[in-house]
């Protein structure tokens, strides 16, 4: 990197470390809080407020724009070392298969619920992504794979962190009269709540137990990251050929990757953590740095939410995303109460 783009991109770099730091404060003093929930909504604040909207869109602006793209990467590689090949396993067949079917329902019914709203097809495969997998960080992949521009990533993650939200503080008051013990409980969060931080919040309100198994459930989850980014990075391929060969019959130039480079990244990292060759503390300082560049990256990309923008053109993706998490929710009951009768 240049001497000139290191300047360029400064400002708006430190500003999401001086926010990270205040998300981080936050979720110290109420950890019920996700920081990186609490990282989204400051940059929708600082982007909104009248003394800081004109930074975030101004000179702060190619920095965090770096930092959604870049660091949201960085940040989704090191998510695999919080995946262990052992521990998703350990669940045995029947929830494997209970917890990707879910994820598949509930692929195919977000995605189909996003056009019922008639919503872009890029938008609603971003919203499908990132409802069914991991949040913000599938969403972050699908864009790369699809070459789906940044600017289109802000309304799904301001969607799915929304609801992700809502979760934290719905799902625990439905615990008495579903009558479900704590592990159907813990199941039914890891099935179904998207961002890891937001299933950590919402199942340790049941305590240890439920957290352990809602965290497993939900990392089985984020590994289908890889084979579903694949899956599109595949048909984008067969696309792009097809539309090359239509226009001159010639090679095709600049073919997208059948899978991006820090997905492959993430498999190696999900590798290695199954390996069991890394200390606990390279774990600890590992998921330390993942949270800072997630959070940045968060942060970066609240701050390109406009509320008037949102609340003009994003009516109905609220709604398709309310109908999308009540989908979700039910399909993970369903599984969690089988898996754990």
């Amino acid at each position: 990197m240049t001497h000139q783009n290191l300047t360029r991109i400064l400002p708006g770099l430190l500003t999401a470390v001086v926010a990270l730091a205040v998300a981080f404060a936050i979720h110290a003093a109420v950890p019920a809080l996700p920081a990186m929930t609490l990282a989204v909504v400051l940059g929708l604040l600082a982007a909104n407020l009248p003394g800081t909207a004109v930074w975030t869109a101004g000179r702060a602006r190619p920095g965090l724009d770096f930092a959604g793209k870049h660091l949201m990467r960085g940040g989704i590689v090191l998510l695999g070392l919080k995946v262990s090949l052992s521990d998703v396993l350990g669940l045995g067949w029947l929830a494997l298969l209970l917890i990707t079917a879910v994820v598949v329902a509930s692929f195919a019914g977000t995605y189909w619920i996003s056009r019922l709203f008639r919503l872009p097809a890029d938008t609603a495969l971003l919203i499908a992504t990132g409802f069914s997998i991991c949040g913000a960080s599938a969403i972050g992949a699908m864009a790369a794979v699809r070459r789906i521009s940044h600017r289109d990533t802000v309304l799904p993650v301001a969607l799915v962190t929304l609801c992700g939200t809502l979760a934290i503080g719905v799902l625990p008051l439905l615990v008495h009269p579903l009558r479900l013990s704590t592990e159907a409980f813990g199941a039914w969060t890891g099935a179904s709540v998207h961002d890891v931080g937001q299933v950590v919040a919402t199942a340790q309100t049941a305590g240890p137990a439920a957290l352990a198994l809602a965290v497993v459930v939900k990392l089985t989850r984020v590994i289908l990251l890889a084979p579903m980014v694949a899956m599109a990075g595949a048909e984008q391929r067969i696309r792009h050929r097809r539309e090359q060969g239509s226009r001159a019959g010639g090679p095709a130039a600049g073919k997208p990757p059948l899978v991006p480079l820090f997905v492959a990244g993430f498999i190696v990292m999900v590798a290695l953590r199954s390996s069991g060759w890394l200390s606990p503390g390279w774990l600890e300082a590992a998921a330390g740095l993942q949270d800072v560049l997630l959070g940045a990256a968060l942060f970066g990309l609240g701050s390109a939410v406009r509320i008037r923008t949102l609340l003009h053109t994003g009516a109905r993706g609220v709604l398709a995303a309310l109908a999308a998490w009540l989908l979700i929710a039910v399909l993970g009951l369903a599984a969690a109460l089988l898996m754990v009768p």
